[in-house]
């Protein structure tokens, strides 16, 4: 009878045990073996459902059937240029940049890609398809990493959109996109276990890909905004109403301070830098600063080394930092209104349509 308890009682101990050593042999092997960039490459999207047309971005998952993750496999997987035959008279050009590019407060078919695709473009006696890469975070670091990652598609041409503060210092590590694809993973972070969170956010992506095919939401619009701010208090800024990022009108920054030299070596893809428009401010304190992102000075300087960079290297770039009206800003110095997206558009539209032939043999 005792011989018989004992077994009974070491019984659950066996299958606990034999669970433990299962369990970490699937932990060891995951860890070995990484499943996750291929896992990502699997998806529901340009499947079962249409492709996304901006890469999955988004804090409300539940309202915006939309997330922010890490696995650019997954995130483009999910997007409609994945699911895209490039054909033989499609003139392919990926827009790459900012949340203005990505579509902050627009309706898919408002985003720039929307209506540069409604104009149909002609370039070298091809149709141009436009692709909306845009990723909110201004970090002209995730800018490049999206970019390089975007190759594998075959474009034609980059038009890639920036501002000042794409290029400013400490912006790199703004991205969590960019830390997550070079902070280093130990052998316990790369288990099953240390990446759950890798693999809840790809089921959920999938999940939430229904409801965006049946809705066309993949963000949250709100009623309301706080509009762009156009009056500028001293108590708005701490360091000074002429700082910027440490720097001021007495102490100004040089040309190595800011990021350009992420624009260089795009390989054999023709690059377009457009340096995309802001709200400029006739309000309060507006002779110090043009908006809440830069004081006058500092802009004014980038914009002299922006033109002095692209000249040095030979890079084809456009200023546009004062194409659209001030009106048409919403909730930021840098999102657009559908209107102001619209003009955008169109300008963009008629400069490739015009010059594009020059573009291409100068960047080749």
């Amino acid at each position: 009878m005792a011989l018989k308890q004992r077994i009974q009682l070491t019984a659950p101990l066996r299958i606990a045990l034999k669970a433990l050593i299962v369990f970490a042999a699937i932990n060891l092997i995951f860890a070995a073996v990484d499943p996750i960039p291929v896992l990502g490459r699997i998806s529901v999207y340009n499947w079962l459902v249409t492709g996304r047309t901006r890469l999955p971005y988004g804090e409300n998952p539940q309202e915006s059937y939309n997330l922010s993750l890490d696995s650019l496999d997954a995130m483009f997987a999910s997007h409609r240029i994945s699911g895209t035959a490039k054909a033989a008279d499609e003139y392919r050009v990926l827009l790459i940049g900012d949340s203005s590019v990505w579509g902050v407060l627009l309706d898919p078919d408002q985003t720039l890609d929307a209506y540069l695709n409604a104009a149909n473009v002609q370039i070298e006696g091809k149709r141009a398809r436009f692709y909306n890469l845009g990723y909110p975070v201004q970090s002209i670091s995730k800018d490049r990493l999206i970019l390089e990652y975007a190759r594998r598609y075959q474009p034609d041409l980059i038009l890639w959109l920036v501002t000042l503060e794409s290029f400013a210092p400490g912006q790199r590590s703004a991205s969590q996109l960019v830390k997550a694809q070079e902070q280093p993973r130990s052998f316990w972070e790369n288990t099953l276990i240390g990446r759950r969170r890798e693999l809840a956010d790809w089921l959920r992506l999938q999940l939430y890909g229904f409801n965006w095919a049946a809705t066309g939401i993949d963000q949250v619009y709100p009623k309301f905004y706080e509009p762009r701010m156009e009056n500028f208090r001293p108590d708005n800024f701490p360091d000074g109403l002429d700082a910027w990022k440490g720097f001021s009108a007495d102490q100004q920054f040089e040309r190595n301070d800011l990021a350009f030299d992420v624009l260089l070596n795009a390989a054999d893809i023709p690059v377009i830098i457009v340096n995309e428009p802001m709200f400029i401010s006739d309000g309060l304190n507006s002779e110090v600063r043009y908006n809440f992102f830069y004081p006058r000075w500092a802009y004014d300087r980038y914009r002299a080394m922006f033109a002095a960079f692209c000249d040095d290297n030979a890079l084809t770039c456009l200023d546009l930092w004062n194409a659209v009206p001030s009106t048409e800003f919403t909730d930021s110095a840098v999102h657009m209104t559908p209107t102001g997206s619209r003009l955008l558009a169109e300008l963009l539209a008629i400069r490739l349509t015009e010059n594009t032939s020059a573009i291409v043999k100068q960047n080749t």
